[in-house]
């Protein structure tokens, strides 16, 4: 594992790279770093915009952890890309709701209509199965989390779905009907659950987690990451900072 070793007073600590997306989860690692270096370890946080980068990081060595994805996600991209990552703890959900600048309730979607989803296959799925659980398309399996546009058997309202990465999905509100946006971006927007037409609940299976190198689970500064990251301490944090925009799932 490549953490570095320093001075600091007059002890060494230990230095932790995490990747992680700037909303929620960066803010919420540099609020619980004070107490990571009580422990002895100094965390930095590297931002990463995507969800591809920050796990191609993790498998070469550039970072020791990551914090911006969730288990599905990582469960596709560590099979199409061969990459040997595995979960140590769940953090967080960011539920993922369908947001409009140009309809008020999700009643008013007129035929034909435009709707943006995330083109990565595990947000794709999950765009997919709200919009069915929404009563908006009908999924063969809407217990599939990979669902694809073929899987649709029913589109009531002939909706025109299309796929954008992710990052990219706030940014075309004005344009479209609706766009199905992930917590995190919504976040960086200054979307609220309140400004969603439609939106998960608790029941999600979609939590963050934190992700390492198969092999490095049981490292010192690993567990003390989960630790604290699992702490009452961050539950208050979550509850009181992002006012349900953020669950705890821990």
């Amino acid at each position: 594992m490549s953490i570095a070793l320093f001075f600091v007073g007059f002890a060494y600590a230990e230095k932790l790279k995490v990747g992680a997306t700037p909303v929620p989860q960066a803010q919420m690692l540099r609020f619980i770093a004070p107490d990571l270096q009580k422990a002895g370890i100094e965390l930095e946080v590297v931002e990463f915009t995507d969800y591809v980068l920050p796990n191609i990081a993790l498998n070469e060595k550039s970072i020791d952890a990551n914090f911006m994805q969730h288990r599905p996600f990582l469960d596709k991209i560590s099979a199409d890309r061969k990459l040997d990552l595995v979960s140590v703890a769940q953090i967080h959900i960011e539920p993922i709701g369908g947001y409009s600048k140009r309809i008020k309730d999700i009643k008013d979607l007129k035929n034909g209509a435009t709707i943006l989803i995330p083109n990565d296959p595990t947000n794709g799925g999950r765009a997919l199965i709200l919009l069915h659980n929404n009563g908006l398309i009908k999924l063969k399996d809407s217990n599939n989390l990979n669902a694809k546009e073929a899987d649709i058997i029913d589109n009531p309202k002939k909706l025109k779905i299309k796929a954008l990465e992710a990052a990219l999905l706030p940014k075309t509100l004005q344009d479209v009907d609706l766009a199905v946006i992930n917590g995190n971006y919504a976040l960086q927007a200054n979307l609220t659950a309140k400004d969603a037409l439609i939106i998960e609940d608790s029941r999600s299976p979609y939590a963050n987690i934190i992700v390492v190198r198969s092999g490095d689970e049981n490292n010192k500064a690993i567990l003390e990451l989960k630790k604290v990251m699992q702490s009452k301490k961050m539950k208050d944090f979550i509850e009181k900072t992002y006012k349900g925009e953020v669950i705890p799932a821990f």
